[in-house]
């Protein structure tokens, strides 16, 4: 990647010409939107709700299924970045299905989202499944394979070293929190789902701890999100550990696909001010205990 600033799973990646535009806009690399083996229509609406501090939403996973993606993958990698398809299933058999189908730069295994049943979380909260899961991608593809993990555990460290001992190439820290959110005249809950997952400033601060606490005890790459919405932000997360950031809910900021580049150029130039590399200031908090 030509910068560690990527485009985050479930934002623009529905569709090759949002990740085409992502990619020329100045993200290092893109990741589409979770795909799985067969259409989902996804949670009945409301499905996305503003609230104090960033985004309430409960998709339920909508996809084309793989079988009619392959084509948005490959307009997505004509922007010039690499490309990593978002990929889910209930369980191994599944999960293999989907990667073998499809033909990408990397996969990232969606084992976090907290609003799907019989996915994502439901069984990424479990190590063993984790682990096996993990493992029976890498035996099946030649390709990079990232583990995006739920913060929705007591122990995201845990998930993090199973993932590690599965082949993962990378983790992803993290997935939205399971939140919730009601309407005060009607009683009724807002989201259709009634559950949804959090983005935005308000998850940060767990986002970091979550990559500073996994980047301490792996021995693979961990990229962090979770509420990046400027190049302070970015340098905050690789000095917990980061290899990387992506980026998701900030892209409703004004500046929207500027974003990346925004970014991208201000942690450049910062590391420029310092002179320091990425990698010298990668985990760098971790000195000072």
């Amino acid at each position: 990647m030509d910068n560690p600033v990527i485009l985050a799973a479930g934002i623009l990646g529905t569709t090759g010409a949002s990740l085409k535009r992502a990619a020329q806009s100045g993200a290092g690399g893109v990741v589409t939107k979770s795909v799985g083996s067969v259409p989902r229509d996804g949670h009945r609406g409301p499905t996305v709700v503003q609230v104090e501090g960033g985004l309430l939403n409960a998709m339920g996973l909508p996809n084309p299924s793989y079988a009619n993606f392959q084509e948005e993958i490959d307009i997505g990698r004509e922007g010039g970045a690499p490309v990593v398809a978002s990929i889910f299933g209930s369980g191994p058999q599944e999960f293999v299905e989907v990667a073998e189908s499809l033909e990408a730069d990397g996969f990232e295994l969606n084992l976090s989202c907290p609003h799907a049943e019989k996915y994502g979380a439901e069984i990424g909260c479990e190590a063993c499944n984790v682990e096996e899961i993990t493992r029976a991608v890498k035996r099946s593809v030649a390709i990079p394979v990232w583990v995006k993990l739920t913060p929705n555990v007591a122990d995201i460290v845990g998930l993090g070293l199973a993932a590690q001992r599965g082949g993962a190439d990378g983790v992803v820290a993290i997935n939205t929190l399971k939140a919730m959110a009601i309407d005060v005249e009607s009683g009724r809950p807002i989201l259709g789902n009634r559950f949804g997952g959090l983005s935005g400033p308000a998850i940060k601060p767990v986002a970091v701890r979550c990559v500073f606490d996994l980047a301490d005890a792996l021995e693979i790459p961990v990229i962090g999100v979770g509420g990046i919405s400027r190049w302070q932000d970015a340098a905050e997360m690789i000095m917990a550990g980061a290899a990387g950031v992506q980026v998701g809910t900030a892209l409703r900021n004004p500046e929207g696909y500027g974003i990346f580049r925004s970014i991208a150029e201000g942690l450049s130039t910062y590391l420029e001010r310092k002179e320091m590399t990425l990698e010298e200031l990668r985990g760098i908090a971790g000195r000072f205990s």
